[in-house]
C-alpha cells in the first residue's frame, strides 16, 4: 500500500500503536469464523455484485435478482440516505423488485442505482409501464467521505460495473464494495475508531429447503460485539491502543460523545427463498434489525441511518413460517456483522481486528 494513498495521514495509524507494516496476531481466545462458509447467495436466484474504486477506499455493491422479487425495507437510523423506499410500503402498486443497491459516497453515492438501472433495462429486466420498461432498484448509501478524498465516489458507471462483477457464488467480503470505506467506534473521535467492511452469512432451516442469507456493510458509529459473547470485537480504541474504550461504558459514565451528525450508517439486505408478501418482507425487515442491536452498541442512533431491506424470491417448496424466517434473519445480520470485521484489512489510521495485538 502507498504511503498516503487514501488520502489519511499515517500519524494517526502510528497514534493507535501500529505500524503500516504490522501484521499483528488475532487476538489471544478469539475465534474467528469461517469467512465464506455462508454467504447471502446460498438463497439461490440472485447474484452480488462489488465495485471498489481504485483512487481511494469507497463503492458500491448490488443485488441482481433473477426474477422480480418480492421486497420491504426497515429504516431505524434516524440520518438516512435511500432511494426508493416508499415505493416498498405494501400499500403502493409496484410488488416487485429487480436489484437492491448499496453504496458509499453520501448522498452522492446513490447515483450509482442511475448504472444499475441502466444495466436492468439493457437485459429487459424492469416494470412494464406500456412500451416501457423501468427497472425497480430500491438502494441505501453510508458515509464514508471522510475516508480519502471526498470528491471520489460511486456514481453511475461504479453501479453499471458492479452489476457485471455479480457473481453467484464466492462473493468477497472487507474492504470492498459498499464496505471499502467503512468504519466502527466513531463515537468519540475518529482517530480511536477501526476499520470495517461488508460481510454475508446465510443459515439454512432445519433439514427443510429454506435459506436465509444476510448481506451487511458495518459503518456504525457504535461498537462491534461478538454477538455469542457480547465482547467487543471492533470499536473506539483507548489512546493507547491496548484497548476498548467500550462506548456504552463512555456514555454510562457521562462521557459526551463527539461525532458527525450524518456520518454513519450500517445498511444491507436480508434475502429468503421463502414465498413471502410484501407485508411479510417488511416485518422480516423489522425482525433482522434486532440482528443490528445484538452485534453492535450503541445502535440506531440520531448519528446513523441504519436501513435493512428483506427479498423474498419465493423459489423454496417449504412453506415459510414468518416468525421462524425472521428469526433466523436477525441471526444471519449478526453473523454477517460480525464477518464484516474479521474480514476488514488495516488502512493508515484505521486498524482492523485482525491486526490488533495478542491480550
Amino acid at each position: 500500500m502507498q504511503r498516503n494513498k487514501f488520502g489519511r495521514r499515517n500519524f494517526l495509524w502510528a497514534a493507535s500503536g501500529f505500524g503500516a507494516a504490522s501484521a499483528l496476531p488475532i487476538a489471544a481466545g478469539e475465534k474467528q469464523p469461517k469467512l465464506n462458509e455462508g454467504c447471502i447467495t446460498d438463497v439461490g436466484s440472485l447474484r452480488v455484485g462489488h465495485f471498489t474504486h481504485t483512487e481511494r477506499l469507497t463503492g458500491c455493491t448490488v443485488v441482481l435478482f433473477d426474477q422480480p422479487t418480492v421486497a420491504g425495507v426497515d429504516v431505524r437510523g434516524s440520518a438516512p440516505g435511500t432511494r426508493e423506499t416508499d415505493l416498498l410500503n405494501p400499500v403502493n402498486t409496484v410488488q416487485q423488485i429487480h436489484a437492491i443497491l448499496l453504496t458509499g459516497g453520501s448522498a452522492f453515492g446513490l447515483d450509482a442505482a442511475s448504472g444499475v438501472m441502466r444495466y436492468l433495462e439493457e437485459h429487459g429486466m424492469g416494470f412494464h409501464v406500456g412500451p416501457a420498461v423501468v427497472p425497480i432498484v430500491p438502494a441505501a448509501v453510508l458515509f464514508d467521505l471522510n475516508v480519502g478524498n471526498p470528491k471520489i465516489r460511486p456514481n453511475a458507471e461504479s453501479g453499471y460495473k458492479a452489476c457485471e462483477a455479480a457473481v453467484a457464488s464466492g462473493v468477497p467480503e472487507g474492504c470492498v464494495g459498499a464496505g471499502a470505506g467503512a468504519t466502527v467506534g466513531k463515537l468519540f473521535d475518529l482517530r480511536s475508531a477501526m476499520k470495517s467492511g461488508i460481510g454475508s452469512a446465510s443459515v439454512r432451516i432445519g433439514g427443510t429447503d429454506l435459506v436465509v442469507g444476510a448481506l451487511i456493510a458495518v459503518n456504525a458509529v457504535g461498537d462491534v460485539l461478538d454477538y455469542e459473547t457480547g465482547k467487543i470485537l471492533a470499536g473506539a480504541r483507548t489512546q493507547d491502543g491496548k484497548g476498548f474504550l467500550n462506548s456504552i461504558s463512555q456514555l454510562k459514565n457521562g462521557s459526551a460523545a463527539s461525532i458527525t451528525p450524518g456520518a454513519h450508517s450500517t445498511i444491507g439486505v436480508i434475502a429468503t427463498n421463502a414465498a413471502l408478501t410484501k407485508t411479510e418482507a417488511t416485518k422480516m425487515a423489522q425482525m433482522a434489525h434486532d440482528g443490528l442491536a445484538r452485534s453492535i452498541n450503541p445502535i440506531h442512533t440520531s448519528m446513523d441511518g441504519d436501513t435493512l431491506f428483506a427479498a423474498a424470491t419465493g423459489t423454496a417448496k417449504t412453506k415459510a413460517d414468518l416468525l421462524t424466517v425472521g428469526a433466523v434473519g436477525a441471526e444471519a445480520v449478526a453473523q454477517a456483522v460480525r464477518n464484516a470485521v474479521w474480514a476488514a484489512t488495516s488502512i493508515p489510521g484505521y486498524v482492523a481486528l485482525r491486526d490488533l495485538p495478542k491480550t
